[in-house]
């Protein structure tokens, strides 16, 4: 190569380099200056994975024993819902109408309220195979799309997303007598789950168990652990570019004060190759919550899952341990009764 070959692609080169190092310093301005981006960032909700499926057929993605419904919390607001009813009746349930899941709520089977982390939707496929997991067990498992997630219609918030949930766990108890109904969050969904349990506690309604899997203490700890956030992690003013956007968006799931104001029992699992948020965030948030005195007359247990599992941060319900770690910690009283 030519001297002036080489001159030209150090040229280049320099100019390609300026660039990357020019976005780099833009970006921490722009969210600054666009607090919304951030919010979009949390939330994920325009990914939508696995892509052309149709969320009005359960049945597609392997759920035959599965309705889809559509409620509306608000005015405006319009969200879908899929209710799995326990494996054992998967042949009665088929050519069944909305009419005859909503009255198998009162049977004599418990209610799992699935609240979903963000991005994808219901149809996800690791959420899917939990659903299948969970109704093997003889659980009802009731899930939906907050609003702005999937066919559900409405504009994203942390009050809107608990909302959602409150509207969905008052419709499962208007339905399902005294079966007990267990909240299970999931990643993002540990957020909703807090807020929306701390709720019915105070409301005195609890629901009779809180499972998270894979939580955080609450999402400005979860954002600055993010593995997105590792090329800003150690730039000048990372809170205030950053983490200050998050919370004047009103967006805070702060777990971690939460979990002092919740009196029913909890469950926290976690794997320790967590990639998405890290396993010590689920034990810290456990420390919080073991002695906390709303929690003195409740069970408090963590389960973690080791690395070599390879569990990460959505695949505990491969676990062959889940069924066993399930029944002793929600009690076999009501799964024994199935059979």
């Amino acid at each position: 190569m030519t001297l002036r070959g080489r001159k030209g692609l150090w040229f280049r080169l320099r100019k390609i380099l300026l660039c990357i190092l020019g976005l780099y310093v833009a970006i921490p301005f722009l969210i600054k200056l666009c607090p919304g981006i951030q919010a979009k960032l949390i939330f994920l909700n325009f990914v939508r994975v696995p892509y052309f499926i149709d969320l009005k057929k359960p049945q597609d993605q392997g759920l035959n024993h599965t309705c889809n419904y559509y409620l509306q919390p608000e005015e405006d607001v319009t969200i879908g819902v899929w209710h799995t009813v326990p494996a054992v009746w998967w042949k009665t349930a088929q050519g069944k109408d909305q009419m005859w899941y909503e009255d198998a709520l009162a049977s004599s089977h418990p209610v799992i309220l699935y609240l979903h982390g963000n991005a994808g939707t219901r149809g996800g496929d690791h959420r899917v195979e939990l659903y299948k997991v969970l109704s093997s067990l003889g659980y009802h498992v009731v899930t939906f799309d907050y609003r702005g997630w999937g066919d559900s219609v409405g504009t994203p918030s942390e009050r809107g997303m608990t909302y959602d949930a409150l509207h969905v766990f008052d419709w499962i108890k208007a339905r399902s007598g005294d079966n007990p109904v267990y909240i299970w969050g999931h990643s993002l969904g540990t957020g909703v789950a807090t807020n929306l349990v701390r709720r019915l506690c105070e409301r005195e309604t609890p629901p009779d168990a809180l499972i998270l899997e894979s939580p955080f203490t609450n999402i400005r700890e979860e954002a600055k652990s993010h593995p997105f956030s590792v090329i800003y992690r150690y730039f000048p003013g990372f809170d205030w570019f950053f983490l200050d956007p998050i919370t004047s968006n009103g967006i805070k799931f702060a777990n971690d004060e939460n979990v002092k104001h919740i009196s029913c029992s909890l469950l926290i699992l976690h794997a320790e190759d967590d990639p998405v948020v890290p396993f010590q965030l689920g034990r810290k948030l456990y420390n919080i919550a073991a002695p906390s005195r709303s929690f003195r007359d409740f069970k408090v247990q963590f389960i973690p899952f080791h690395s070599d599992l390879g569990y990460r941060h959505k695949y505990i319900y491969k676990s062959p341990e889940l069924p066993r770690i399930l029944r002793e910690f929600l009690g076999k009283s009501e799964l024994e009764r199935q059979h």
